[in-house]
């Protein structure tokens, strides 16, 4: 109910479009820039086996772009989710001749995505509409072509 004259017109009601929805990006780094984005397929979760897919792009990339860089155990940090601590995930690890680095549970000095990648994309992307989710990711991608080491 609302207060009212009875000769005023009813108040339009504002449609808000539907948005995009969100899109989950893996994002994988080192000191001389991004080396892989993958993009999570709508309706897909997040598991060991599709972590594991992303690690092996991740080696076949990392050998193409950093030819001269790439020793035979590479230092890996990421942070305590269940598909990057799933045992099948481990194993793929280790079989690529990844170490991983166990990340504290609070250490926002090794968070260094979420400081000095996320914050700015955020920042992007924020209060903007996407109608599709191929919008959000090129969006996304032209924000990340522009960034530097």
């Amino acid at each position: 109910m609302e207060w009212r004259h009875s000769g005023s017109p009813c108040p339009k009601k504002f449609r808000v479009q539907k948005s995009a929805g969100k899109v989950l990006a893996s994002i994988f780094w080192d000191q001389d820039g991004i080396l892989l984005i993958g993009y999570l397929p709508k309706g897909q979760t997040t598991n060991a086996e599709y972590y594991s897919s992303l690690l092996v792009q991740l080696t076949n990339i990392s050998k193409d772009e950093r030819r001269g860089k790439f020793t035979k155990v590479v230092l890996f940090l990421h942070d305590n989710t269940p598909a990057h601590r799933a045992l099948a995930t481990q194993k793929k690890m280790a079989y690529l001749g990844f170490q991983y680095l166990d990340h504290p549970p609070y250490s926002p000095d090794l968070a260094s995505s979420d400081c000095h990648l996320f914050s700015g994309l955020k920042k992007q992307l924020n209060v903007r509409h996407f109608s599709s989710h191929a919008e959000v990711i090129a969006s996304a991608e032209i924000w990340l072509d522009g960034q530097t080491s």
